[in-house]
């Protein structure tokens, strides 16, 4: 971050918006806008913020599973794909 650049005030935001913008959306830093001095928003290029969102996903996902792992839940792989293996031919048959 570079916080000259990345820290503006919502003056800034109001008169420069679109070169605001333009900046985020070519650097992808965020930038911190604030409101009498104090932080009050974060705007974000949607690229990074998308990438940000997955990552999010992902990283509770793993949480899941590991709480899974920890708990005793799991299966071995073989049963695993067996049981999927016998959902599909199931559905096969049904059609």
């Amino acid at each position: 971050m570079k916080i000259k650049e990345d820290i503006k005030p919502v003056s800034y935001l109001k008169s420069r918006s679109a070169e605001l913008l333009a900046q985020i959306n070519e650097t992808h830093r965020p930038v911190i806008i604030t409101q009498n001095g104090e932080p009050k928003a974060v705007i974000q290029d949607a690229e990074s913020y998308e990438k940000m969102a997955n990552s999010l996903n992902l990283m509770k996902i793993l949480s899941h599973s590991e709480k899974d792992i920890q708990k005793g839940r799991t299966i071995k792989q073989e049963t695993f794909f067996k049981q999927i293996e016998d959902k599909l031919l199931k559905t096969k048959k049904r059609k």
